[in-house]
């Protein structure tokens, strides 16, 4: 069975995110732990966090992939913008217990002119600070496309960060499609590579979630603009070499294309039917 769903709002609780899922025919999905361009996090209701692990339980929602907001900044130039991505990492960790075997997935970061090793340097500190032995979430590092100083264009940058971190047991990756393209790895002509290659740098093992997105830039262009399946530079043919991938055709996979919600079950039943 594939394992998709897309990003669905949290604005009405954990029940009300499940049971859109379940009706875009979804059996994982993604959400924004608070304001994805700011900090305000809503108030946790366990009786609402209860009933949605039942209703999870009740219609085959296997995983959730939380994404941490895009103004974090955990290897900015600024101690006080670290410190602010360490408090609310570390908050959001405490939340996500509520719904314990989940990923919280980050974007690493941009050093801002300091050098790519010092930015690495300062994302391991970061998870270094939160991650403990206890939590039940593993923290995914998102492959980035590599606009301005972002920190994770590379396998070899995201693989130097796991290398710093003392609890690495609770660290994986998510790799997205639009962002490994735009940042040059060929996953159209030679997606078999792109694997081994990511294998032999990370490994595996490591890699947790998939963020399918089309392109709208070519590969290589270091843009981050996703695009809806089938309609950008990527093609929905080697999408579908993705999804059915030995090696990756049982993780989930979150779409993050522009669409509303007709758009997003068109895409979940179009990518179900290519699955083999």
């Amino acid at each position: 069975m594939l394992n998709i769903g897309n990003h669905i709002s949290s604005a009405g609780g954990f029940l009300a995110m499940g049971k859109e899922a379940v009706s875009l025919k979804a059996n994982v999905f993604a959400f924004f732990t608070r304001n994805p361009r700011g900090a305000r996090a809503k108030k946790i209701d366990e009786k609402d966090v209860s009933a949605f692990n039942v209703f999870c339980r009740e219609n085959n929602i296997i995983k959730l992939v939380a994404h941490a907001p895009y103004t974090l900044n955990a290897c900015s130039g600024k101690e006080e913008i670290r410190q602010f991505a360490q408090e609310i990492m570390k908050d959001d960790l405490k939340r996500m217990e509520y719904v314990p075997g989940n990923y919280y997935n980050f974007h690493p970061g941009s050093h801002v002119g300091q050098g790519v090793e010092k930015g690495i340097e300062e994302i391991a500190q970061c998870l270094n600070a939160i991650l403990t032995p206890q939590q039940n979430t593993t923290v995914l590092l998102e492959t980035m496309a590599g606009k301005g100083t972002e920190i994770g264009r590379t396998f070899e940058e995201i693989q130097a960060i796991i290398n710093k971190v003392n609890l690495q047991e609770k660290i994986g990756v998510c790799l997205d499609t639009c962002h490994v393209f735009d940042a040059g790895y060929d996953i159209v002509s030679d997606l078999d590579s792109v694997i081994g290659h990511f294998d032999e740098v990370i490994g595996l093992d490591r890699l947790k979630a998939i963020h399918l997105n089309d392109s709208k830039n070519p590969k290589g262009s270091h843009k981050d603009r996703h695009e809806r399946i089938g309609k950008g530079c990527i093609g929905l043919t080697a999408l579908t070499n993705v999804i059915n991938h030995p090696k990756l055709r049982q993780l989930p996979f979150i779409l993050e294309t522009p669409n509303d919600h007709a758009g997003y079950a068109a895409e979940i039943d179009l990518l179900r039917k290519r699955f083999r």
